[in-house]
């Protein structure tokens, strides 16, 4: 693993931190309390940003795993990158997402925004990778 591929890991880490607070949190965010059984209920701002915290690291590991994915395949373009991006984001979060949406209590548009903010997520990560291996 190459200092580009470390770089391209990180930065795609912290843009998609602020694209999932868009899509997962701005985004239609009155409508998560059209069905508040739904969610974990957190005592205080604490709970909730050992939540945030938590997830944001989670996206550090999707942006590893994408990256990797495209040193794995050859990857040597940012079209390269967001085709590998385009193809996880499929086979993994845009069928999770949309499924669960289609069988949890969440407001359709809570359940279009998560979907589109992974896929971002997903993208961005490629689009590193990309520019990294290119």
């Amino acid at each position: 693993m190459t200092w580009k591929i470390i770089a391209a890991i990180v930065a795609s880490g912290i843009v998609s931190s602020f694209t999932d607070w868009f899509f997962m949190g701005v985004l239609f965010g009155d409508r998560y309390q059209k069905h508040p059984e739904t969610w974990w209920p957190r005592s205080g701002r604490a709970a909730e940003r050992g939540a945030i915290m938590s997830s944001t690291a989670l996206g550090f590991v999707t942006a590893a795993a994408v990256a990797l994915l495209c040193e794995y395949a050859g990857v040597a373009s940012i079209t390269g990158g967001l085709i590998v991006g385009a193809l996880a984001a499929a086979a993994g979060p845009l069928v999770t997402t949309i499924t669960n949406g289609m069988w949890i209590r969440v407001d359709p548009a809570v359940t279009f925004a998560h979907t589109v903010g992974y896929i971002v997520r997903f993208l961005i990560a490629g689009i590193a990778a990309g520019i990294a291996l290119s």
